[in-house]
């Protein structure tokens, strides 16, 4: 089953501070709902192990990322794939940008990825608003972590 997503997101930071988060291991196992693992790998990527519950279908994925097109600090390219056992797998890609906006940063990212297993079988609608839910949950926690760490020192 094909999925796409998009939105976008107002940070309190510049742009070199959201972009250096956005590349921090901890940071980002902070922000991802039900992160358990995330290391980062030799070429820049990431492995990692996320647990995830959609409908009736609680699975741990295991899979890795890996960033291409690098434009720092303006954006860069996510590829990845992740098994998740019985429940099946998740693999594609994001496109994530970032462009000075206000005193802060605007975030764009536009996601295409293809799910198959027993995750398909739920249906389109189910995992689009799970995907979605969980999307606002990272940006929300992004958010918070960077206006924390960034938010008086970019004022």
């Amino acid at each position: 089953m094909a999925f796409k997503m998009d939105g976008e997101s107002v940070l309190p930071a510049g742009r070199e501070a959201v972009w250096a988060n956005l590349n921090d291991p901890e940071t980002l196992k902070a922000c991802i709902p039900g992160c358990q693992e995330l290391e980062q790998k030799e070429n820049g990527g990431f492995s990692a192990v996320v647990k995830v519950k959609i409908g009736p279908v609680s699975a741990t994925f295991k899979g890795s990322v890996d960033l291409t097109d690098l434009d720092p600090p303006s954006g860069y390219r996510i590829v990845g794939q992740g098994e998740g056992g019985a429940a099946g797998f998740a693999r594609g890609g994001a496109t994530v940008g970032l462009t000075e906006q206000d005193g802060g940063t605007l975030l764009r990212y536009d996601v295409d990825a293809v799910i198959g297993g027993r995750l398909a079988q739920l249906g389109g609608r189910l995992v689009n608003g799970v995907a979605k839910k969980l999307a606002d949950e990272f940006f929300a926690k992004f958010a918070q972590i960077v206006e924390e760490r960034h938010g008086a020192a970019s004022a």
